[in-house]
């Protein structure tokens, strides 16, 4: 209680809530909390490149940052040593993170199933647990708030077990006003549709009510999205979890009355144009490593989206008058695809149309004299430079064309494989997005830079929590922690003096 009393005190001082960021990432939440006044103080990240993004975006110029940890061989001690802080009771006034959600989400268990050669390998999965290290830095270190983020599908771990809830029984347990929700990020500003779970707490001594975000835009989620929150909340319908006992809080509701969603226009067409064709045609875009620091100039434009305004003028992360990381994938055999799909088209549209492009290129090569008998090799060698090899009955959102006047769909890790599932609204440009429309799309500003090459910074943008929706709870949080710390600094201050009498009397 004296702990917790020092820090109270010294927030209600106007000291920035000094931040710890787990499982940082490229740092989506730690950009959040430095928006809304904190100070960055570690964090941990396994990652080799996320681990120096962070490092360059939070702590330029000091290699100890951008060193790569693992949560599981390094005690907070060790961690608080090595960056010669405090010691870690006293070091950090708020922990943030998302331990890594594959083994949480039903779109990674196929392939656990595949490795581990057992139906629920994912309970197996070494990485379901790092909840529980999170966890141990929270006993140590005794943070004022946290925060917690990961997939919706946290909520129904393999049909059986609401981890949310059992994390926060346990840390109410240890002295925290919990609660968990569900958040979609273009409700706060972000032009993208990304549902994510956040558990929310605060100590006990400053507030026994924890409220959440309002959002500031409105769209009606498509029904796909609105099918996966079923699932991912038919524990909590099942146990009855919406009674006053539990932790589970609704997801406040936009109002029609709110500005619309932010839109893809709006958020990347101020960004120059690629022309993949062209540039492939040109020899400017080629087969090879996508380097992040040949600079392009911004076009001249009459005006911006407020959006874009945004992105180019994040304080402390402004943009100079070019980008540097806006590099798209080199796949030749799809160009022409992408240009003639359709807006919110995906994967069964794209190989219909795919063989009729086939078709069309087989009837020219005969009409010019050529052979080319069906299940020949020069047939089966045409065909496979035209149309793509996947089944078009399994993962129809494997691909999907941008829709310009709406949100992205939600960005994922994957997209450091490949972008399909983000193919560029602009039939003209007739390509996949680039890592500066990634980043866009996920509201990181035109100024914070990843890196690594092309492939680990789309990896990193599609792991990240979206800066803006982070500043939305950061924002509460250090709100409701800076009022009370106000309010109940004198309060705790007579508590601890009265437990010291008490322990006196008894000695």
């Amino acid at each position: 209680m004296r702990l917790i009393a020092q820090k109270a005190k010294r927030i209600a001082a106007g000291e920035k809530p000094r931040v710890l960021d787990l499982f940082a990432g490229c740092g989506g939440l730690s950009l959040g909390f430095l928006a809304a006044g904190c100070r960055i103080a570690a964090s941990i990240e396994i990652d080799e490149h996320a681990a120096k993004s962070h490092g360059t975006n939070f702590h330029p110029g000091d290699d100890r940052h951008a060193q790569t940890r693992d949560i599981t061989k390094t005690p907070p001690q060790t961690l608080t040593n090595h960056l010669q802080l405090e010691h870690p009771k006293r070091a950090f006034d708020i922990i943030v993170g998302g331990p890594p959600c594959q083994a949480f989400a039903r779109v990674g268990r196929s392939k656990l199933r595949e490795v581990a050669n057992h139906p629920e390998a994912f309970r197996h999965d070494p990485r379901s647990k790092l909840y529980i290290n999170y966890l141990s830095y929270v006993d140590v270190c005794h943070p004022l708030a946290l925060v917690f983020e990961n997939v919706p599908d946290m909520l129904n771990f393999g049909g059986r077990h609401n981890i949310a809830e059992e994390i926060c029984e346990v840390l109410s347990e240890r002295g925290y006003s919990c609660v968990y929700t569900l958040l979609n990020s273009a409700h706060y500003g972000v032009p993208q549709m990304r549902d994510r779970a956040f558990v929310l707490a605060i100590r006990k001594e400053l507030t026994e009510t924890i409220t959440l975000p309002e959002p500031s835009h409105w769209i009606q989620l498509p029904s796909g999205y609105q099918g996966s929150r079923a699932v991912a909340l038919k524990l909590i319908r099942q146990s009855n979890l919406f009674t006053s006992d539990r932790f589970w809080i609704s997801p406040p509701k936009p109002s029609r009355d709110q500005p619309e969603a932010i839109s893809a226009r709006e958020a990347i067409d101020d960004l120059p144009r690629i022309d993949a064709r062209a540039d492939m045609d040109s020899g400017r875009l080629r087969r090879g490593t996508r380097r992040l620091n040949d600079p392009i100039l911004y076009p001249v434009t009459a005006s911006l989206s407020d959006f874009a305004r945004a992105m180019r003028e994040w304080p402390g992360f402004e943009a100079t008058d070019s980008v540097s990381d806006h590099v798209i994938r080199y796949l030749p055999r799809d160009y022409e695809l992408f240009a003639r799909l359709k807006p919110g088209d995906q994967y069964p549209e794209a190989y219909q149309l795919a063989h009729r492009l086939f078709n069309e290129a087989l009837r020219k090569r005969r009409s010019q004299g050529e052979l080319v008998p069906v299940h020949s090799q020069e047939w089966h060698d045409l065909r496979s430079s035209i149309v793509p090899p996947y089944d078009a009955t399994k993962f129809p959102n494997k691909w999907r064309k941008m829709e310009a006047d709406k949100p992205a769909r939600t960005l994922m890790a994957h997209l450091g494989k490949d972008s399909y599932s983000h193919i560029h609204y602009d039939s003209n440009q007739a390509r996949t997005i680039s890592v500066r429309e990634a980043a866009r799309l996920q509201s990181f500003p035109d100024g914070f830079q990843f890196q690594g090459t092309m492939n680990p910074a789309f990896r990193q943008i599609g792991n990240a929590v979206p800066p803006l929706l982070a500043k939305a709870i950061a924002s509460k949080i250090v709100g409701q922690i800076t009022r009370h710390s106000r309010l109940s600094t004198k309060p705790i201050q007579q508590k601890v003096k009265l437990l010291d009498e008490t322990r006196a009397s008894l000695r």
